[in-house]
């Protein structure tokens, strides 16, 4: 695998191979088909590609601002990937440091927390109670590992009552808009690295060498925004000879014999188009794909609005993005593009985006931005920001299908509809949305790749790429310790 410089010829194939979907997994799996002949179309209802890791240029007077959707960081243990993408962005790709805090009830917390700084800033409350949590810990009833049970039971049985209630509760909740005890704890499985208590306090004297192997510091991002990575490889498919359909909503899915034989989509001129295929690749939400196909399939997702404004100041704080505990606090995160890159803002200025969860079609989804403004003006001042910093333009960008929701039981639901999908050989499943996983770039890229080599080679791959790096703790991600 090898990004190159220059258009390389390919041995053509009379084979064709449809893409829903043109970010991370849907890109990888076009770059790789056609680098075997493949005749290859892409097609996604958006105009620029990216997806998710899409990044949004912001255009005025004082110069471009860049925002992506949400806090992408390229980070994986994949040297392959790692070569390609190297190759791919040549200078263009920066090395940056991470570095987070936790705002919750006026005060902020280093992220990962260590002792000096929780003595520091935490209430007595705080600190008595997880002392307690502690000592008590060899009496608890340990939750096994393949037992089924909500992430607030997960999370109170490793690390007691008071880090779940400081830390936890507040923030699940407005992150997924359900109750903490309705979701699955897979989502704490992949997400936090630590076993229990016990480990959290041995990590909190240890620090340097003892960072949860989960959290990674430094990591690779483009100069002009994550999505530059994915602009690039459009570039390269293009001169490759992949047919990209943007602007165009797939709207349905022909079949004979249990086999997709034609993709149908409407235009962004409002024309119907019918899409002949051999074979199909696709990354859009998986209930959609069910939908398509008349399987029954009740699985959802959590939205996210992005509420993006220049800021008439060189920096705002030194952290990369603050976690909003707060249940108060509309946002779950505060984010500075430019701490990951200089060049996200002009010589001078800064930017913030609020990520705001939400649902879509709700109050919050459909607000505007002025009616929004009060609100977020609010939260500012509320973690020391100061609103009158910010010029007066502000834009938001949406995210219909963020996160899959992971409720108690899902995992049954997903199971009946991936049985139900394998019935079609010519369809494959990848990225996020088509798995319905709570992935990350890198394993979204290399669930592309799977893909497109499952069809050159012809075996059925299909379940090890549901499956794909499912393991309980991912890379870029972060403990509580």
């Amino acid at each position: 695998m090898s990004a190159g410089s220059e258009p390389v010829p390919v041995a053509e194939s009379h084979r064709h191979a449809v893409v829903l979907g043109a970010g991370p997994a849907g890109l990888m799996a076009a770059w790789r088909l056609r680098e075997a002949g493949y005749r290859v179309t892409v097609i996604d209802k958006a105009t620029t590609v990216g997806g998710m890791c899409a990044t949004l240029k912001f255009a005025t007077d004082d110069g471009d601002y860049y925002f992506d959707y949400g806090g992408h960081r390229f980070i994986t243990k994949n040297p392959k990937l790692l070569a390609f993408v190297d190759e791919l962005m040549g200078e263009t790709l920066l090395h940056a440091e991470r570095k987070s805090v936790i705002r919750f009830q006026g005060r902020t917390y280093d992220y990962p927390l260590n002792l000096p700084n929780l003595l520091k800033n935490a209430p007595f409350s705080l600190l008595f109670g997880t002392l307690l949590d502690w000592l008590a810990m060899p009496f608890r009833r340990r939750i096994g590992k393949d037992e089924e049970c909500s992430f607030a039971d997960w999370i109170e049985n490793r690390f007691g009552k008071t880090l779940y209630r400081h830390f936890f509760e507040g923030y699940t909740r407005k992150l997924w808009g359900i109750e903490p005890d309705t979701l699955s704890a897979d989502w704490a499985g992949q997400r936090i690295s630590l076993i229990d208590l016990k480990d959290v306090v041995r990590r909190l004297w240890q620090r340097g060498p003892s960072t949860p192997r989960t959290y990674a510091r430094k990591y690779r991002y483009p100069k002009l925004g994550f999505g530059q990575i994915f602009d690039t490889l459009h570039q390269r498919l293009l001169e490759q000879g992949v047919e990209f359909v943007m602007g165009a909503e797939v709207s349905g899915l022909d079949t004979q014999q249990q086999r997709i034989t034609a993709v149908r989509c409407r235009t962004a001129a409002g024309r119907e188009q019918q899409l002949a295929c051999d074979e199909v690749i696709a990354t859009l939400p998986l209930p959609q794909i069910c939908h398509w196909l008349n399987i029954p399939c009740e699985l959802s997702y959590r939205a996210l609005r992005f509420f993006n404004l220049p800021m008439q100041q060189q920096d705002v704080s030194d952290n990369t993005w603050q976690y909003l505990s707060d249940p108060g606090i509309l946002g779950t995160r505060l984010q500075e593009p430019r701490r990951r890159s200089p060049h996200m803002a002009p010589a001078g200025r800064t930017s913030l985006m609020f990520e705001i969860p939400c649902q879509q079609g709700d109050e919050l989804w459909q607000a505007d931005n002025e009616a929004l403004w009060p609100r977020i003006k609010a939260d500012m001042q509320r973690l020391g920001v100061d609103p009158t910093k910010a010029d007066g333009r502000y834009f938001t960008a949406y995210c219909e299908h963020a996160y899959p929701i992971m409720e108690v039981g899902y995992q049954r639901q997903r199971e009946a509809a991936i049985s139900a999908l394998l019935r079609y050989p010519n369809l494959v499943m990848a990225g996020r949305q088509g798995t319905f996983r709570y992935i990350f770039t890198d394993t979204a890229m290399e669930m592309g790749l799977m893909a497109a080599e499952m069809l050159i080679e012809g075996v059925d791959r299909r379940r090890q790429i549901f499956d794909h790096r499912n393991e309980n703790t991912v890379i870029e991600t972060q403990s509580v310790a």
